[in-house]
C-alpha cells in the first residue's frame, strides 16, 4: 500500500492536538535514543507543541552501552526540535542497581544476561521520563512501531509510553515517512541533517544486546522483515515456523497479551 505522506502527517498531528486539548496536557516527554523512531516522533509533535505552547521535553538518557554516534544523533534531534533538551547519564546509578540484583556475571548464557541488563536500563529510563511527565503535567510519548511490536522489540514496563503515534506503522513506513519530511518539510540544514542521520544509521536497541536489530533476526533489511511478518499474519500456515522473524514473533506473544487477566468464567 502506498502511503499518502502528507495526509498521514496531518492526521497524526490533528489527533495529537485533540488529545492534548482534551486532557489539558502541559508537556510532552520523549526519550531521544538517536534512533529513527524517537526522531520521527519528535519531528511530528514539534509543530503541535509550538502551536499549543506545550513544552516538548527531550532527554538523551545514556547508560553504559550507548555509543557516541547514538548519543550524537539524539543530541542533534533534541537540540533541533525540543524546547527543553538535556543529556542525562545514569551509569553511576545503574551499577549499584544492577549489582544488587541476582545476576551472576559468570553465568553461561551471555545472551540472557544481556537481555536482563537491557531490561534494567529500559526500566530506569522509564522511571526518569515518567517522573518528568508528572513534574510538568504531561505524558510520555511512545516511540514503538508495528514491526517492533510484533517482534517484541521492547521492554515490558520499560520503553512503552502513554501515547503512540506510530504504533501501527511498519518500520519500512517509518523510514519512508521520515524521508518525506526531510525532503518536503524541514527547512534548516541542521534539522534536515539531524533527521537524515537517524534515517541512515544502523538500527540498534542501544542496550548492548547486539550491534544491530537485524543481527537478532538473521536478515539484512527491514523490507525483508516486514515482508515476512505480513505473509505470516495473512496466513500463518504458509509461513516457515523456523524462520527467525516468525519464531521471534511467536515467542514474544506473551508481551502483546500483557497483562494477562483470567476471565471470571475461568475462576468461578
Amino acid at each position: 500500500m502506498n502511503m499518502n505522506y502528507e495526509k498521514a502527517i496531518t492526521n497524526i498531528r490533528n489527533e495529537l492536538r485533540k488529545y492534548i486539548q482534551e486532557y489539558k496536557l502541559k508537556a510532552l516527554v520523549i526519550g531521544e535514543s538517536g534512533g529513527i523512531d524517537s526522531a520521527l516522533c519528535t519531528v511530528l509533535v514539534k509543530p503541535v507543541c509550538d502551536e499549543l505552547k506545550v513544552s516538548l521535553i527531550g532527554r538523551s538518557i545514556t547508560i553504559e552501552t550507548n555509543k557516541p554516534d547514538e548519543i550524537s544523533r539524539g543530541q542533534a534531534i533534541g537540540e533541533a526540535f525540543c524546547t527543553d533538551f538535556k543529556e542525562v547519564n545514569l551509569t553511576d546509578i545503574y551499577y549499584p542497581i544492577r549489582n544488587s540484583l541476582e545476576m551472576s556475571f559468570t553465568e553461561d548464557n551471555e545472551h540472557v544476561l544481556k537481555l536482563r541488563k537491557g531490561n534494567v536500563k529500559a526500566r530506569m529510563r522509564m522511571i526518569y521520563l515518567y517522573d518528568l511527565a508528572q513534574k510538568h503535567g504531561g505524558m510520555v510519548l511512545s516511540t514503538d512501531n508495528y514491526t517492533e511490536y510484533l517482534l517484541g522489540f521492547w521492554t515490558l514496563h520499560g520503553d512503552v509510553g502513554d501515547y503512540g503515534m506510530i504504533q501501527t506503522l511498519w518500520k519500512t513506513e517509518i523510514y519512508a515517512l521520515s524521508q518525506y519530511i526531510v525532503d518536503n518539510e524541514l527547512i534548516t540544514p541542521e534539522s534536515k541533517k539531524a533527521l537524515q542521520d537517524c534515517i541512515d544509521a544502523v538500527p540498534t536497541d542501544g542496550l548492548g544486546i547486539s550491534s544491530s536489530d537485524l543481527d537478532q533476526l538473521g536478515v539484512t533489511t527491514y523490507n525483508e522483515v516486514d515482508r515476512i511478518l505480513k505473509l505470516h499474519l495473512e496466513d500463518p500456515g504458509k509461513s516457515d515456523p523456523e524462520n527467525p522473524v516468525v519464531k521471534r514473533h511467536i515467542k514474544s506473544t506473551y508481551k502483546r497479551e500483557n497483562p494477562y487477566n483470567l476471565e471470571r468464567d475461568s475462576i468461578f
